[in-house]
């Protein structure tokens, strides 16, 4: 169970409820969980997948430890983060 992040960016109340509730806001927009489970990991990430076609200009990524992924971190983006990750030789990167 690897620590999951969840970063997000003009999303509604509802997000943040929701988040809240199954992780710790450590910054505003910012949450995270030690020990949450690919199965719970899934659920959430499907929640907020069906929420967002109803959040305009809105962005949310998930990031997790994922050894199969390059730079061992698993990535999920809904909308258009304010950057641009892109893979590079096994190493994730962040472009503007």
């Amino acid at each position: 169970m690897p620590m999951t992040v969840v970063v997000t960016r003009n999303v509604p109340d509802r997000f943040r409820g929701f988040l809240a509730s199954v992780m710790l806001e450590v910054a505003p927009g910012v949450y995270t969980n030690p020990t949450l489970s690919t199965a719970v990991r899934e659920r959430v990430w499907s929640v907020l997948a069906e929420w967002f076609s109803h959040a305009d200009e809105a962005s949310v990524v998930m990031l997790w430890a994922d050894t199969s992924q390059p730079a061992g971190q698993g990535v999920a983006v809904l909308g258009e983060p304010p950057r641009l990750l892109l893979e590079y030789d096994g190493t994730i990167l962040s472009r503007r």
